[in-house]
């Protein structure tokens, strides 16, 4: 049976995502149901998005991922099904899936055309999102209950500003062990960098000018930067949390300065 992962913004405490489990489970009993995280802030795409584009990859081929963020009815908006990287997506269409897809190709996308139960109409991620995902991971193709659309609701990351001697970027997520991680890639730290010296400048005036490999290769308490798992630039603390320590926040302010040497 299929895989289905849910990325949500449900959170633990209400009734909502164990309901929307037990839909799923109802339409396939045997299915693979896979919680990637129910804690998203409220609406927040973007952070949904960094969270699925460094996690999706890691499940196989053919995964269904639900994504439960802002998809309650609104006029004009429809919900969608797109096949990415041999990953399957399901969700509301309010900019999601450009910002997982960035520049790449799409493979297939089309708007679901499932009948609204009207039982849960303030609920739609428990019905109409649901089938879609189990008709997927059952083996059913999306023009079976979708009909095609030429692109999604396009939307961006808040790209870094270069120029030849700087990167000016933002923190884009911070994780549970309060790592800072900025939208800042090492393919584009490499292109701007040309072999030079750094100096990354964050709040509070605190530099750092060396990349480390290892969260461990400077002593307990000191702070470091390095290229992590996400593949993007990242403000850690040794054994300590970063994001309280060093008032590092969502979004703020961070820039690397390149030193020509004579």
């Amino acid at each position: 049976m299929g895989v289905i992962t849910l990325t949500t913004d449900l959170g633990h405490r209400d009734f909502y995502q164990a309901a929307l489990k037990g839909s799923i489970i109802s339409q396939l009993p045997d299915v693979r149901l896979i919680d990637i995280t129910h804690e998203i802030p409220s609406f927040d795409i973007q952070r949904a998005a960094v969270v699925l584009r460094n996690v999706y990859h890691y499940f196989p081929k053919g995964t269904v991922h639900l994504i439960g963020i802002d998809t309650v009815f609104q006029e004009g908006s429809r919900y969608a099904m797109m096949k990415y990287d041999d990953h399957f997506f399901v969700g509301a269409d309010n900019g999601i899936f450009s910002i997982i897809v960035g520049e790449k190709e799409i493979q297939e996308i089309f708007e679901i055309d499932i009948m609204q139960d009207l039982r849960y109409l303030h609920f739609p991620l428990a019905d109409i999102l649901s089938k879609a995902a189990c008709h997927i991971a059952s083996g059913g193709a999306l023009k079976e209950i979708g009909q095609p659309i030429e692109s999604p609701l396009k939307k961006v990351m808040v790209q870094p500003l270069v120029d030849n001697n700087a990167i000016k970027g933002h923190v884009s997520y911070i994780d549970s062990f309060g790592n800072v991680i900025s939208n800042i890639s090492k393919e584009l730290f490499n292109e701007v960098q040309r072999g030079r010296s750094f100096r990354l400048h964050f709040k509070r005036n605190e530099t750092i000018n060396t990349l480390s490999w290892h969260y461990n290769e400077v002593p307990e308490g000191e702070k470091l930067c390095l290229f992590g798992i996400s593949n993007f630039l990242e403000i850690a603390i040794n054994k300590g949390h970063a994001s309280r320590l060093l008032g590092l926040q969502q979004d703020e302010i961070i820039m690397i300065e390149f030193l020509d040497t004579k």
